[in-house]
């Protein structure tokens, strides 16, 4: 049986109060002239159920929640979205059925998913995915969402005449495809995973092969064959290393004492000479910090000296100053009488020699100076004497090495060569054995990415056995509903008296319309022929899916001004509102059939609920339309004819 999916309400909270209408019929129509707001209605409800509308102006500026009742399935939900680009990613769920509020469900990647809720409420998981079907693509495929089957249920304005479900649009071909082939049970989600899953072992299998290809060109490179040719030059390796130990093993074990007494003792003066150097040198370093601690400290004496000797120069020099005002107050100092040998100024006694106390104390100071130059003289002494025995001890130990070497020369260096050979064949053996362990890791590696090359062939083959066999058991299937899809079509094109048109079928594989044997795409838009191509292909697929009733298509149809592309063409529109009508008549209480237009064919306006719309009372009637001459069409203009 078709899902249930219908629109029982749509609200418009705007900034001067609210809109509200309601949907109870199986087929209302949206009348009204260009310009009223019926496609800007339209999209809303698009936006309202989590898709990017074409927004008005009038939209964006007054209008601030869409509000829409849906019953899907056994589900009946509020959606409260927003159109404030900071909260329109946030669609408010209240259940109808329950009275409960839910969380907030996203339309972007966050979650709860609005688009996973609504697939839910269809019967439909919300981790399918439309993979490429070529049979070496790398594509798992985009995510199936609910906008994917609102495609499938909302026929645009500005495709009306130009194309199918987007099927010009490439890109969206793959999920275009898989939607109709799930609504119309041809697939179902085992197949769409293992579809995907097969993508994604082609991806894996190029990039594994690609290393594969990569560690056998190293591998070929280095010169190896095979592992097992790798294995024997890692045995040789080893052998030769053992061999080489094995004799430096030897030797140390048969070298002979090579010192007698005169050598030993020459060795022993050797170290003592050395060990005296050392000290000598040590103690040339402590002399120099000492002299340079001596020197700062004499030049901090001699800085003190100076600062005393002129504190003394300026008393002399002050003291012969006979002053005659105070330089203070500024007072005469002539009309007083002064002690004789006391200060002008002060009346005290005058000092006219230099105090005791800065005798003693420049006499303290000059002594540590004198003190210092004689240590400064005696460390100056004491390193000449170590410079002297620095430079004799380096020439007897150069004499004692030299007499050493002549002495030992031919003794050792015999054994030290044998020592050298053996230690330049181990260091090359393990070498060599490294440079092999790694070629053997190679070797291991390519094995074990070739075993994965093999285990993603096998897997790969396997789920395209499986996915062959699934798909074999909906062959039957697949042709019936073809086939009753073809007959329908043909027939409702060849009732509507589509200009042109002698014969009408279904694509058997990508499921869109053929008119006289051609791809509808290439077929002249002129006329409104692709117009009432498409009313004839959406209801007839609605016709077989309500006739067969074991499929998951959603009874229900938005379609966009179906008038807008026939012109004069009064026939054909007549035509194509009875063919709607029909249906709806056909189907009581099972489909919902939604139109808005602006002409309407005055013969059939008994046959369903209409609600007009005019530009004193417009869609959004709380916000006052400023005339058709003002109106910004949200879909460019096609054929010279007028949009909203």
């Amino acid at each position: 049986m078709t899902t249930r999916f219908r629109l029982e309400a749509v609200s418009l909270n705007t900034s001067n109060g609210e809109v509200r209408y309601t949907l109870p019929s199986d087929l209302t129509v949206l009348a009204g002239p260009t310009g009223v707001g019926k496609t800007t209605l339209l999209e809303l409800v698009k936006f309202g159920v989590g898709g990017e509308g074409l927004l008005a102006p009038v939209a964006l500026q007054h209008v601030v929640t869409v509000i829409l009742d849906v019953a899907v399935g056994q589900e009946r939900y509020r959606l409260s979205r927003e159109l404030d680009p900071q909260r329109r990613a946030a669609v408010r769920v209240d259940d109808l059925v329950t009275g409960d509020r839910l969380s907030d469900h996203r339309v972007d990647d966050q979650l709860p998913s609005l688009s996973s809720l609504l697939l839910a409420a269809l019967g439909m998981p919300d981790d399918m995915r439309a993979a490429a079907r070529t049979g070496s693509s790398a594509n798992t495929g985009a995510r199936i969402t609910f906008n994917d089957v609102f495609t499938f249920m909302y026929v645009p304005q500005a495709s009306i005449n130009k194309d199918i479900a987007s099927s010009q649009e490439m890109y969206r071909e793959p999920k275009r495809r898989a939607v109709f082939e799930l609504l119309f049970g041809l697939t179902n989600p085992a197949i769409l995973e293992m579809r995907s899953r097969i993508n994604f072992l082609n991806g894996e299998l190029a990039r594994v092969e690609q290393q594969y290809e990569t560690v056998l060109t190293f591998l070929r490179d280095s010169g190896t064959a095979d592992r097992r040719h790798v294995e024997e030059a890692v045995a040789d390796a080893a052998v030769r290393q053992r061999d080489a130990e094995e004799e430096r093993v030897r030797l140390r074990a048969g070298a002979d004492p090579v010192t007698d007494r005169e050598t030993q003792a020459l060795r022993d003066l050797l170290n003592d000479t050395e060990r005296r150097l050392t000290h000598a040198r040590d103690t040339a370093f402590v002399l120099v910090r000492q002299q340079a601690d001596y020197a700062e400290e004499k030049r901090r004496l001699e800085g003190d000296i100076a600062r005393i000797r002129r504190m003394r120069e300026a008393g002399e020099r002050l003291a012969s100053i006979e002053f005659s005002v105070c330089p203070r107050c500024t007072q005469t100092l002539s009309g007083r009488a002064v002690p004789g040998g006391a200060c002008r100024l002060c009346l005290q006694p005058d000092p006219v020699a230099a105090t005791a106390n800065d005798t003693y104390e420049t006499r303290q100071l000059e002594d540590q100076v004198t003190e210092i130059d004689a240590q400064l003289v005696a460390i100056e002494a004491q390193r000449a004497d170590t410079s002297d025995a620095i430079t004799s001890r380096q020439q007897l130990i150069a004499d004692l090495s030299a007499n050493l070497d002549r002495r030992t020369a031919d003794r050792i260096s015999p054994r030290l060569q044998a020592f050298d050979d053996v230690a330049e064949r181990l260091a090359q053996a393990r070498a060599e054995q490294e440079q092999l362990e790694a070629v053997l890791r190679q070797w291991d590696r390519a094995d074990d990415i070739g075993a994965q090359v093999a285990r993603l062939h096998i897997e790969r083959d396997g789920l395209r056995a499986e996915l062959d066999a699934a798909q074999g058991t909906l062959d039957e299937r697949r042709r019936e509903i073809i086939a009753s899809l073809t007959d329908e079509f043909r027939d409702t094109v060849l009732t509507l008296g589509v200009p042109g048109v002698e014969d009408a079928s279904i694509h058997p594989t990508n499921y869109l319309p053929l008119l006289n044997g051609r791809p509808f795409a290439q077929v002249s838009s002129g006329g409104g022929i692709i117009t009432a191509t498409q009313v004839a292909y959406w209801t007839s697929l609605l016709t077989v899916a309500l006739r067969r009733r074991d499929t998951s298509y959603p009874a229900f149809l938005l379609v966009d001004s179906p008038r807008l592309a026939l012109n004069t063409a009064e026939d054909l529109a007549a035509a194509l509102y009875r063919r709607l009508v029909t249906q709806a008549d056909a189907n009581r209480g099972q489909l919902q059939i939604v139109i808005a237009d602006n002409e309407l064919p005055p013969a059939y306006r008994r046959d369903y609920d209409e609600i007009d719309f005019t530009y004193d009372q417009p869609t959004i009637a709380t916000v006052r339309h400023p005339g058709p001459a003002l109106v910004i069409a949200i879909v460019p203009p096609a054929d010279d004819d007028d949009v909203e």
